[in-house]
């Protein structure tokens, strides 16, 4: 009698079917065929009044178009598309295109989204079909290396084409800009990619400008800024928010010269803290956030002098980092209250972000710039889709028209 115990593991392609996953798969089936029979009946009814030349209606059933199947998140799911027949063609005859599955699609747009999530989290090409296997079932086609190859170059287009658009037809108050690094490192000593996020007089935010530079120079951010500049965007925003890459700051002055500064506050903490002992950081952390959580600008020049006090003489180069922004530090005092929380740091790109940041163990060498670019524009619209629009949309007008803000409240102008 042996006391050895062995568990016998099946490999992947020996799992059997999930009972579960199949009978979701059935029923998206039926509900994709029911749905595309009401946009067909739709269509058939809008054109009801037409006849041919003895009198019949003009669009008949027709069949379907062969069976094909869609990837989506559950598996591939097997649709037909009905198709109509036009008796009397006057010029180009009336085709039925159905808005749910038009023609040629053969993945759900959740899918396509989770490729470049699947790679900047460090899913190599060569590891994809497994990968996606576990996700979609076994017989997923179409999802080879060679398939993502062909989208990463689909992506390369999708972004020469959004980087050309014309940019002229809103007004932007906002922008929020940083430098963003990736490891591996990119190719071509590109060392990071340049970043623009911008928040129109409507209070939407959108990605303006993601190129890639060198080391956040001048010279690349300025690249950046005179493009937008030349697809529509003449008029300066308000304020800008970045950390203390010097090369934005230049380039901003001698593009957008009436633009605000505002210095992000978690950049500047972290730089200050780690100009100080661990042990005093805790402390020191809490009394920099009295700073840039008081009510009134005064409040908060009052919580300067207590930190500056309280710290010059031992850490005085923390406290040197901190002073030798005060102004552009506090600037968000000038601007409605309702957006302070938007435009006391750099958050919005911050977060977009983390993923990038975090990017792979398993990529060997560098990213090739084209990849670098595509697959960033990838991600960035997929999670602009969660971004929420600026609170007090209804200031940004006033901030356009050059109102006064004091202490984040609109300063009325007493007639003498």
């Amino acid at each position: 009698m042996t006391k050895d115990t062995v568990v016998a593991f099946r490999a992947p392609d020996e799992f059997s079917p999930d009972p579960l996953t199949d009978l979701l798969r059935q029923g998206a089936r039926k509900l994709i065929a029911q749905a595309v029979e009401a946009e067909l009946n739709a269509f058939i009814t809008a054109h009801s009044d037409q006849t041919d030349a003895v009198g019949r209606r003009r669009l008949v059933r027709h069949g379907h178009l062969p069976e094909r199947e869609v990837q989506t998140g559950i598996g591939a799911v097997p649709v037909k598309v009905p198709r109509v027949r036009d008796r009397a063609p006057q010029g180009a005859p009336l085709r039925f295109t159905s808005t749910i599955l038009p023609p040629y699609l053969r993945r759900a747009r959740s899918v396509e989204e989770l490729l470049p999530w699947l790679y900047l989290k460090g899913i190599s090409t060569g590891d994809f079909s497994d990968a996606l296997a576990a996700l979609l079932g076994p017989d997923a086609p179409g999802l080879s290396a060679t398939t993502i190859t062909r989208l990463k170059a689909d992506w390369w287009d999708d972004y020469e084409r959004w980087s050309r658009r014309d940019l002229s037809a809103r007004r932007y108050v906002y922008f929020w800009a940083d430098g963003v690094y990736f490891t591996p490192r990119m190719d071509e000593d590109r060392q990071c990619m340049l970043v623009i996020i911008g928040a129109d007089e409507w209070g939407n935010k959108d990605v303006l400008g993601l190129i890639d530079g060198f080391r956040e120079s001048t010279q690349s951010w300025r690249e950046l800024l005179l493009d937008l500049k030349r697809r529509g965007l003449e008029a300066a925003p308000k304020l800008a928010v970045g950390d203390g890459a010097m090369g934005f700051w230049a380039a901003l002055h001698e593009v957008y010269g009436k633009t605000r500064v505002q210095r992000c506050w978690v950049h500047k903490t972290a730089n200050v803290l780690n100009a100080m002992p661990k042990s005093v950081q805790p402390k020191a952390k809490a009394q920099l956030k009295d700073i840039w959580m008081a009510e009134t600008k005064a409040e908060a020049n009052a919580a300067f002098e207590f930190f500056v006090e309280a710290y010059g003489v031992k850490y005085d180069r923390a406290v040197k980092c901190l002073t030798k922004d005060r102004d552009d530090l506090l600037a968000f005092y000038g601007f409605p209250a309702e957006h302070w929380k938007h435009i006391r740091t750099t958050n919005p790109i911050e977060s977009t972000f983390a993923t990038v940041r975090h990017r792979t163990t398993k990529t060997k060498g560098c990213l090739s710039r084209q990849s670098a670019l595509a697959l960033t524009h990838q991600l960035m619209l997929s999670a602009k889709k969660k971004w929420r629009k600026l609170d007090g949309q209804n200031r940004l007008p006033e901030i356009i028209q050059g109102v006064e803000f004091r202490d984040g409240i609109k300063h009325e102008i007493k007639a003498a």
